[in-house]
């Protein structure tokens, strides 16, 4: 992942393409995961303990890492984690291995309870954000994921939040603390929810009910909006590139008992018969807001990344604003943390004389989230956090008047 920039999920379906066991696998991902989670930690313990930096790419630099993260997260003895790594430098530095992670060991090393992020992340969210959201999502990287489900009858909450021992944070939401079985929870076989952050639901929750009127998801694998829609009485077309996310797409439709019609394209040339009433444009972006969940991204956005990303969003929704009938409505959004990809395309749209924003109300939104200015919602580390936090996101509800 580091050397290729490769999501995690990607690269560890490669490099554990030949373990078969399901045990393994998931170890094999806590422990990558866990190493990206603590990577600027895990390398200040490192270059402690060494009389020059190791490169940062050095094989021994990486199974140093690997070590420590066994012995001092995921708690394996040490000498199970060292004899785990030592066949990785076979004919290589075995020893400069064994002696830094023995140095470090005898010396009691620690990890801080709230990881450092990289550098150029902090640098970057600091000047955007300021030292108090750096801090929380400090605090954010350091907690393990909530589980939040999206009821496919709102009206069922309080019923399904009893059912599930959960908590609920909005109509349609049940939020559930501790790590389960997806598949074994009361109303999965029978579509009654599905998993989707409380975060990601905010876009379809700036939608009215439908009443049988079209909407557009555009980017709309694995479905969660799709579905919130099709839920709420929207005739639904479900657009996105990939084949097999729209198959996945397929399988929530089929499993909840829900309607859209499917549809394998490009954004930028999808042009339909006639308008919709309701455009839902949830665009690719730098994923930065999922970092809790996905660490990876933490070391893979660059800014070049975000500013290319950016400009390609802009020309999206210049494109979706020409798929809404006069008087329908269009939101955009991003799970990024940038303000390139949230305000900065929602600004610069905003000088689209057919469009007028459309502030949020507090009504539309999740309790502790809060309407912003400007006809814009953004969810930054630190919301919601003594309900176990959300996903970075930000949403902008526009509507066409001309």
């Amino acid at each position: 992942m580091l050397r290729q920039g490769l999501p995690l999920e990607a690269a560890l379906s490669r490099a554990a393409e030949g373990i078969e066991r399901a045990d393994d696998r998931s170890l094999v991902h806590a422990i990558a995961a866990e190493t990206l989670r603590r990577l600027t930690d895990l390398d200040a313990l490192i270059d402690s303990a060494t009389p020059k930096p190791l490169p940062h790419d050095a094989k021994a630099r990486t199974v140093l890492r690997i070590a420590l993260v066994q012995a001092l997260v995921l708690g394996t003895p040490p000498h199970a984690a060292i004899a785990t790594v030592l066949p990785l430098v076979d004919g290589g530095p075995k020893r400069l291995v064994h002696g830094v992670f023995g140095t470090l060991m005898r010396r009691g090393a620690e990890l801080p309870d709230l990881p450092a992020l990289p550098q150029q992340v902090a640098k970057r969210w600091r000047k955007a954000w300021g030292k108090p959201t750096v801090d929380a999502a400090r605090a954010l990287l350091a907690t393990t994921s909530v589980i939040d489900l999206t009821l496919r009858d709102p009206a069922a909450t309080a019923e399904w939040a009893e059912r599930l021992d959960g908590v609920s944070l909005a109509p349609g939401h049940v939020r559930l603390a501790r790590s389960v079985r997806i598949p074994e929870l009361p109303g999965f076989a029978e579509g009654e929810w599905w998993v989707q952050d409380i975060s990601s639901s905010l876009p379809a929750r700036l939608l009215p009910a439908g009443a049988g009127r079209r909407a557009l998801d555009l980017c709309a694998a694995p479905g969660g909006k799709t579905m919130q829609l099709a839920a709420a009485g929207w005739r639904v077309t479900a657009l996105d590139l990939s084949a097999s996310r729209l198959a996945r797409l397929s399988e929530n439709l089929e499993r909840t008992g829900l309607k859209a019609d499917l549809v394998e394209g490009d954004v930028m040339a999808f042009a339909p018969d006639e308008p919709f009433d309701a455009v839902l444009l949830d665009a690719p972006c730098s994923a930065t807001g999922i970092f809790r969940r996905h660490p990876d991204v933490l070391h893979r956005v660059r800014d070049r990344a975000v500013a290319n990303l950016a400009e390609t969003q802009g020309r999206m929704l210049d494109h979706a604003a020409g798929l809404v009938a006069p008087g329908g409505v269009l939101v955009y959004s991003v799970c990024s943390l940038e303000p390139a990809e949230g305000e900065g395309v929602a600004d610069a749209f905003a000088a689209d004389r057919r469009f007028v924003r459309e502030p949020a109300t507090a009504g539309e939104l999740p309790d502790g989230v809060a309407p912003g200015g400007a006809g814009r919602v953004r969810v930054l580390p630190g919301t919601l956090a003594e309900a176990g936090g959300a996903d970075g996101f930000f949403v902008a509800r526009f509507r066409r008047v001309g």
